[in-house]
């Protein structure tokens, strides 16, 4: 067994540990932009993991109107050190939202191209999740209410709205994920490989 032995093991834990992280960094953003319930306790939770670094970053990054830039900065560059860290592992390239993105022979700034197509990427991924499991959830419980549910609907509210107000139910039968879903993967499939093409250069 070579050095490659270990190589896969730790690759796993870097994504894993990295993009955990980065997920609970781009959902307090995204919560903090819907206006979603504060004292919800998966807010609190969220609030919690991610207050220390965010308040470093907030000392030199100020918020944009109300949006809180310092959590956006903050998820590239915990991406940027997560693909550093892979390229020292001599990992040729990483999958960014379905396409592959090489990680030798780019520079630092298409490093940092490649960070905004993941974010970019991960913010779809994260609308897309939340319209299924709102799906998943009305067939299993609906009307029931939890904490969960109420961040499931601040998430997945923007995606659906706009399409029924397009598409209304028909016969009672709510075609909007439908719709939401195919509109997220379409939108995913056509922004993300360009910014990575650009990246390339």
């Amino acid at each position: 067994m070579g050095s490659g032995y270990l190589i896969s093991p730790l690759m796993l834990v870097i994504n894993t540990l990295f993009d955990l992280y980065i997920l609970l960094v781009l959902l307090r953003f995204l919560l903090q932009m819907l206006r979603a319930d504060f004292y919800n306790p998966v807010s609190q939770f969220i609030v919690k993991l991610t207050n220390l670094p965010l308040k470093i970053f907030r000392r030199v990054i100020p918020s944009i109107g109300r949006q809180d830039a310092a959590a956006i900065v903050l998820c590239l560059v915990l991406i940027y050190g997560k693909f550093l860290l892979l390229r020292l592992l001599s990992i040729p390239a990483v999958q960014i939202g379905g396409v592959m993105a090489p990680l030798t022979g780019v520079s630092y700034a298409g490093l940092l191209v490649f960070c905004i197509a993941d974010l970019i990427a991960l913010i779809i991924t994260v609308f897309l999740v939340a319209v299924i499991i709102q799906v998943i959830l009305s067939w299993i419980n609906p009307g029931q209410y939890n904490p969960v549910i109420g961040l499931v609907h601040k998430l997945s509210d923007p995606v659906l709205k706009p399409i029924r107000r397009l598409i209304p139910s028909l016969g009672g039968l709510d075609l909007s994920p439908l719709f939401a879903t195919l509109a997220l993967l379409v939108a995913k499939m056509l922004i993300v490989p360009p910014i990575i093409y650009l990246g390339n250069f």
